[in-house]
């Protein structure tokens, strides 16, 4: 059964702008959906409607199958965690956690349990007396996320949560995040910006583009396949070519790339077509022995950089006169010794090439 579902939710201000259009999405009992896009997008403005913040200017709200598109915030059973945290200043930890069980007429003693039972699961037992001032940011979150599940809701709604965190706590927040979600089973939605952090503890992922969901897929399919140009170039790093599709082979068409040359794509377009090549930085192999040559394509270049961050050195080449990003895991010791000014030759498999139409890709 489907715990959230949006049906036709459109956000209009002033009258002409629309920050939302006609969105319909639908998460399921239990699942962790991440809402992905940049600034702007309308990712934000879908959480607040669904949290009861902001009344849309048009469609429903459903949450167990009951519409609460009307209900006040209050009456809904979300917990919702914010960027700021928002906790009360004048507030030690444990009176922050007990203030939503005290504005819906939780009993004391049911309302003591409730906190201490939420104070343990956050880890949060020596803390329980002080003062948010007192409190990290790592600290803080947990109260913030404490807060919100002390009422028991049936959906958590988080409002990019980590963003005020720096990146190693940041990334220790995010992994605590998802096994509080996959022990406690609560149907979770994310709103965040960051694409690591969304493919990394979602089990799907809706991509927001200008008011419109343009994907929702699990983290692999919305990597490695997207549907627009807009996504691939949004969810991750791509090297990006433009050509002319040439002819068809067998469901693949050869592109001519200005420069290049020609380049099979896994998808057919019209002959003389306008296409745009897309692929990740870790699809491309460097080449060392010319004597066994993975993959598909092959392309000679000069190397222009070589940065090594500890776990993958990226090494950026120019080829013609187009400038390709390389990823290499650490261990692949293909890439050590190249230094800027060396020959390069690069391959790649044709099936993990992306095509697009080039005016989709903004060409």
């Amino acid at each position: 059964m489907a715990e959230l579902r949006l049906e036709g939710v459109s956000k209009t201000y002033d009258g002409a702008r629309k920050v939302l259009d006609h969105i319909d999405l639908v998460v399921d009992s239990g699942e962790f959906l991440s809402i992905l896009g940049p600034s702007g997008c309308g990712k934000s403005t879908a959480l607040r409607i669904t949290a009861g913040l902001i009344e849309p200017s048009a469609g429903r709200v459903l949450l167990r199958g009951r519409d609460i598109t009307k209900l006040p915030a209050h009456e809904r059973s979300a917990g919702l965690v914010f960027q700021s945290y928002a906790l009360f200043p004048h507030m030690t930890v444990a009176k922050n956690i007990a203030f939503g069980l005290e504005m819906r007429g939780v009993g004391r003693r049911d309302a003591r349990l409730r906190v201490e039972e939420a104070i343990a699961m956050m880890r949060l037992d020596d803390l329980s007396d002080r003062m948010p001032r007192q409190l990290s940011g790592g600290q803080q979150q947990r109260v913030a996320l404490a807060r919100a599940l002390v009422i028991r809701p049936d959906i958590l709604l988080l409002d990019e949560p980590l963003s005020n965190l720096d990146a190693k706590l940041r990334e220790a927040m995010r992994s605590e995040i998802r096994d509080l979600q996959l022990r406690s089973r609560i149907t979770t939605v994310l709103v965040t910006h960051d694409q690591e952090e969304a493919l990394t503890i979602s089990d799907r992922v809706a991509v927001i583009e200008r008011g419109n969901i343009v994907q929702c897929a699990v983290p692999t399919e919305l990597y490695e396949r997207p549907v627009t140009a807009g996504v691939a170039a949004f969810v991750g790093r791509v090297n990006r070519l433009d050509g002319r599709a040439t002819r068809t082979e067998g469901g693949h068409s050869i592109v001519d790339v200005t420069g290049i040359g020609e380049m099979k794509v896994p998808r057919a377009f019209a002959t003389g077509e306008r296409v745009t090549i897309m692929f990740r930085p870790q699809k491309l192999r460097i080449v060392r022995d010319s004597k066994s040559i993975p993959g598909d394509g092959l392309l000679s270049g000069k190397v222009s950089k070589v940065a090594y961050s500890g776990g993958y050195a990226q090494i950026v080449a120019t080829f013609a006169d187009k400038t390709m990003l390389a990823e290499c895991p650490s261990h692949d010791r293909s890439w050590m010794g190249l230094a800027a000014g060396d020959p390069i030759t690069v391959s790649w498999n044709v099936e993990d090439l992306l095509a697009y139409p080039e005016h989709e890709a903004g060409g």
